[in-house]
């Protein structure tokens, strides 16, 4: 089971980041969180198969149509952790 954080900066909260990110983590069966952080990025784990965190980790570049992703900070994760489902705060 792999593991991996990304830190999302751009215009994306208040434009659906969230929800739209646990969309495309379920489509893929992964797990995880996507919550807001104090300064404006989306915090996202996403664990699950390799291949499917690769698909999400790309859809991330861009996210859902009225975002502007500016970076995507990514963190492989050793510990494949998380909650049972995906969460948004």
């Amino acid at each position: 089971m792999a593991a991996a954080r990304f830190l999302v900066s751009g215009k994306v909260q208040g434009v659906f980041f969230r929800a739209s990110t646990r969309e495309q983590a379920l489509l893929h069966g992964l797990r995880g969180h996507a919550k807001n952080l104090p300064d404006g990025r989306v915090d996202v784990l996403l664990v699950g198969e390799a291949a499917d965190i690769e698909a999400v980790a790309l859809w991330l570049q861009q996210g859902p149509p009225m975002a502007r992703v500016h970076a995507v900070e990514r963190v492989d994760v050793e510990e494949a952790t998380g909650p049972a489902g995906f969460l948004t705060d």
